[in-house]
């Protein structure tokens, strides 16, 4: 079951989120965290998959501060759009929304709760997991994650990274394993930029596969 709502961050700032519910009782609460394109209709889908595993999942709109209810395709302008909107996201408020959405569901859980993010959303999953309280966190394909490997995870974290990524040197993951050990990094070795998502070009069904095994493994073990 799906719904929209409305979460409101420590600033005052009132953002959409779209929600999904399991058919039973939570396991626990996950916030997914979308890429430049906006909550659209394939993150949307990631969240109810989720949802389908029984946690209860938010997807909070984080570029409702540029403008409301973004939900870009893949190609032509709104392409160029999406990262206009990428370059308009300030990182310190974005995390402030990311927080209100843990907020909602441990209220609505009373259970842990953890996030998992791709692409830019990939990137604030781990700012997640250092600057502010998941229990657990995920990131795929974290762009520009290298420029804030120093960071401290104060929760566990897997990162997933495709070898054929030409928007992330293989440098920036092998980085963050380098200074913290206990990070879980996987590598997909035919695997491209956004192999996760299911709609497009690069979309690799078997790393995409072996990437959602072990990140809901990983978040059953941490948030349940």
């Amino acid at each position: 079951m799906s719904e929209t709502t409305k979460l409101s961050s420590n600033d005052g700032f009132e953002l959409g989120a779209y929600v999904a519910r399991p058919a039973g009782e939570a396991i626990g609460g996950l916030v997914v965290i979308q890429e430049i394109f906006g909550v659209n209709k394939h993150i949307q889908s990631v969240a109810d998959g989720y949802a389908k595993d029984g946690f209860l999942v938010v997807a909070p709109a984080i570029f409702d501060r540029a403008e409301k209810n973004v939900q870009l395709s893949y190609e032509g302008d709104d392409t160029k759009k999406a990262y206009d909107l990428m370059k308009k996201t300030e990182i310190p408020k974005a995390l402030e929304d990311i927080q209100a959405a843990l907020d909602f569901v441990r209220a609505q859980t009373g259970k842990k709760a953890g996030t998992i993010g791709y692409c830019l959303g990939g990137l604030l999953s781990w700012l997640s997991a250092t600057r502010l309280n998941p229990d657990a966190s995920v990131g795929y394909y974290a762009g520009g994650i290298g420029n804030f490997a120093e960071e401290t995870p104060k929760a566990p974290v897997m990162l997933h990274f495709g070898r054929k990524d030409s928007h992330i040197p293989a440098e920036q993951g092998e980085k963050v394993k380098s200074l913290h050990p206990e990070v879980e990094v996987f590598w997909y070795d035919d695997a491209d930029h956004a192999f996760n998502r299911d709609v497009g070009a690069t979309y690799n069904p078997q790393a995409a596969k072996l990437a959602r095994e072990r990140s809901l493994a990983f978040l059953k073990k941490n948030l349940t």
